[in-house]
């Protein structure tokens, strides 16, 4: 197990990653904010889902999420259809329209890292996404822990 010191820096690291994607949002055209690039994001990763399916992979809370996708239903990036195993609910999908605008948010962000990050070398940038992926597994559904586990306000910045 590391030192206490590594976990206070590492803390101390974490926090300072909200200037990173504060600068990777700017980049996003004003019509996309985070939250509307995530639904899209999401969808074309995962395919069609649920409302409460999406809410789960954001980690955020069903009534947010449901802002996220009105914002881009209106713009006909997701069409909501009904899902024929209860009509109640709906199935969100990604439109043509939705694709090409993660086509245009994808090639934004990723010259914006390579140019960002040109002096690193391909292994570096290779062990980053390793450690990173590495650590979201590790941390696994805040929502799931109980505050007797873990205090999951006080990891906010």
């Amino acid at each position: 197990m590391a030192a206490k010191s590594q976990y206070e820096e590492l803390a101390r690291q974490l926090s300072a990653i909200g200037a990173v994607k504060r600068g990777l949002a700017r980049i996003l055209p004003v019509e996309c904010p985070p939250g509307s690039a995530a639904v899209i994001t999401l969808l074309a990763r995962h395919g069609e889902m649920r409302l409460s399916r999406l809410a789960e992979l954001m980690a955020i809370d069903i009534s947010v999420t449901s802002r996220h996708v009105a914002h881009v239903a209106e713009r006909g990036w997701i069409v909501r259809s009904p899902d024929p195993g209860d009509k109640r609910s709906r199935i969100l999908r990604l439109t043509t329209e939705g694709e090409a605008v993660l086509d245009e948010l994808s090639l934004r962000t990723t010259e914006v890292l390579a140019h960002t990050l040109e002096d690193w070398s391909d292994d570096e940038v290779g062990q980053l996404n390793t450690m990173l992926a590495r650590l979201r597994d590790s941390f696994g559904d805040c929502r799931s822990w109980t505050p007797a586990q873990h205090d999951c306000g006080a990891l906010a910045p």
